[in-house]
């Protein structure tokens, strides 16, 4: 779909008021500034295809195409009481054969509960897989990518899943290689009809996704989390061969509100044997982990949290309106902004004093054509904010209509391995009430 030009700084990717009865599933038209409420949990697909929009109020997931052909689909999972309602929704990509079969986009959408079940469906609202992860509230999901460009090989894609407290860890090969197979089951009619189907919805009915162990006492990871107890802590997780890390859950000391793993150097991992299939598998113990550093001023409060691609620097909001800037590697802060109650960051790689008549051939830029930086959204004085990093100046003031969202694909580099172009980091706004989805324009200056 083209992209039409409402505001110099934004250009609209999409009109969603065609999928209003998808949306209103999840309480779309009810109210003005719907999207505010917490409840309500939206996440963007790679490149913009689609979005998924789900209630932890009403335990709805809406599937919403933005680009190419299909309708929306609206997904109540089967979920009995001891499952929990939806807690936090997240997409994950699909590679191989079978990839097109999702929806033409090879990817999967993942809902967490609050009693900690992890289920996965396709565009059609297929389920996947399901499976007990830790019997507490998912507070988040995570994919990230951890390489640069589609052909580079840096170390396995990574699903981070939240937990008061606990953080677990899945290798993306594994989580890709179980979603491909369950597709293609989908696709081969083994679930014969939708009663079959329903009837499935159980955890016995799937295979558990391989544990992994730590495979080096050389190299190690540093988590870094946000949370009642601390602004900001940092954890070094333990260098123990015989204790598992994940499939693998951390225990990491204080309560978070969003939490990621950042990689100080490559690790080697390695599958270990499936558990026996049990209805509510008992959890798994804890890896160790060694306090580095936090950051404690109370009342003050951690609430969310977002990492660099390179994974090197942390945008942290507090509950007293303030976002500190934080270097992952030297765990020190390097910028505090003030006066930002409610906000929330997303960072973006901006072109500074491009010609913006060429703009439209992307493979005319490369990466060290993009400067990072860090989009701040501040719903209460309804704007956006784009400030340099490390510590540059602000960039760009936007005007932004309330009831909408910043959000951001969880992957970019779904091209070919044999294509040069380079995939910025963008920053989508989503308007709620009026359905208009717009992309950050990419040019300054």
């Amino acid at each position: 779909m083209a992209r039409r030009g409402h505001h110099h700084h934004l250009a609209e990717v999409a009109l969603l008021a065609s999928a209003s009865e998808d949306l209103a599933a999840v309480g779309a038209g009810e109210r003005e500034g719907w999207l505010d409420d917490p409840a309500v949990l939206p996440s963007l697909a790679p490149r913009a295809r689609a979005l998924a929009v789900a209630s932890a109020a009403r335990s709805v997931l809406a599937v919403v195409p933005v680009a190419g052909v299909g309708g929306g689909v609206t997904v109540r999972p089967a979920l009995g009481p001891d499952d929990g309602r939806i807690s936090a929704v997240e997409w994950v990509p699909l590679v191989g054969e079978d990839a097109e079969e999702a929806g033409g986009e090879g990817v999967a959408v993942a809902v967490g509960t609050d009693a900690g079940w992890l289920l996965f469906y396709s565009l059609a609202g297929d389920l996947l897989h399901k499976q007990s992860i830790y019997p507490s509230k998912i507070l988040k999901l995570n994919f990230r990518e951890r390489k640069e460009n589609a052909w580079e090989d840096s170390g396995s894609d990574e699903l981070s899943v939240v937990f008061p407290g606990v953080i677990a860890r899945f290798d993306g090969a594994d989580l890709q290689n179980m979603l491909q197979k369950s597709l293609h089951e989908v696709k081969s009619h083994l679930w014969k009809d939708k009663s079959e189907q329903e009837d499935a919805e159980e955890d016995s009915s799937f295979g558990r996704i391989p544990f992994q162990i730590w495979n080096s006492s050389q190299r190690y990871y540093c988590a870094i989390t946000v949370g009642e107890d601390a602004v900001v802590s940092a954890y070094r997780l333990s260098e123990d061969r015989s204790r598992s890390i994940v499939g693998a859950i951390l225990s990491r000391g204080v309560a978070a509100t969003f939490s990621t793993i950042s990689s100080l150097s490559k690790i080697i991992w390695r599958s270990e044997p499936s558990p026996t299939k049990k209805s509510r598998p008992k959890p798994q113990s804890f890896a160790k982990t060694s306090p580095l550093t936090c950051l404690k001023d109370s009342p003050r409060k951690g609430e969310r949290l977002t990492l660099s691609p390179s994974g090197t620097l942390a945008a942290i909001t507090d509950s007293l309106g303030r976002i500190l800037l934080l270097d992952t590697h030297a765990l020190v802060a390097v910028r505090l902004w003030k006066g930002y109650r409610d906000a929330s960051c997303l960072f973006v790689e901006m072109l500074l004093n491009k010609d913006k008549a060429s703009s439209s051939l992307h493979t005319e830029y490369t990466k060290s054509d993009y400067c990072l930086c860090l989009a701040i959204h501040a719903p209460r004085k309804g704007i956006i904010e784009i400030w340099q990093m490390r510590t540059g100046a602000r960039l760009l003031t936007i005007p932004c209509p309330k009831g909408s969202r910043i959000l951001q694909p969880s992957t970019r580099f779904m091209s070919s391995p044999f294509s040069s172009l380079y995939s910025p980091l963008e920053v989508y706004l989503f308007n709620g009430d009026s359905g208009q989805l717009s992309v950050l324009n990419r040019h300054i200056g």
